[in-house]
């Protein structure tokens, strides 16, 4: 008896795997859903013999599901704000979303699925986005740092878990004496 005789019995039916039952994940569509670049102290913000501004980035993931069987959508969200001081030189706020299909996941692996893997792959795309709008703003282009969305994933599990304990101890969170 060969490996692939033995494979077949223990499958049964023949070995024969319908691929519709194996796990399946990609994207549909991708697309821009909101985007702002403000640049409200042009020109007076491209003095070039004035330090350089700081720069920070916030960023938030949100998915849910769609009406369509095995659809959900899924998105970013990416505020920049530069500032020299408590001058705001330029602010670019993005919505980049994407609607992905996702069918034979485990229950408990959907969320991660949802705000880890699917961020991963729009990440890029967005990246890009903010970077030509700086550009584009007469800026030199801004190149985001990689993120971590497991990391960012599991910050959010923590801060809830949190949240929840601190609502079951009766809300009252310990003063602490400055």
């Amino acid at each position: 008896m060969t490996d692939t005789d033995t494979a077949a019995q223990a499958n049964g039916a023949g070995g024969q795997v319908d691929p519709a039952d194996l796990p399946q994940f990609r994207i549909v569509a991708q697309y821009i859903k909101d985007l702002s670049f403000e640049n409200p102290n042009s020109p007076d913000s491209f003095r070039a013999n004035e330090e350089a501004p700081k720069t920070d980035v916030g960023i938030d993931v949100q998915a849910k599901k769609r009406e369509e069987p095995d659809h959900y959508e899924a998105d970013i969200k990416l505020v920049v704000t530069s500032k020299r001081g408590d001058d705001v030189v330029f602010l670019i706020e993005l919505i980049y979303g994407g609607v992905f299909v996702i069918k034979n996941i485990a229950p408990e692996n959907l969320q991660p699925m949802l705000l880890i893997e699917c961020p991963r792959m729009l990440f890029p795309f967005a990246r890009r986005i903010i970077a030509d709008v700086a550009r584009d703003g007469g800026f030199p282009p801004l190149m985001i740092d990689p993120i971590d969305f497991g990391a960012l994933y599991r910050a959010q599990l923590e801060a809830a878990q949190q949240q929840a304990s601190n609502q079951a101890a009766g809300g009252v969170v310990p003063e602490v004496a400055s």
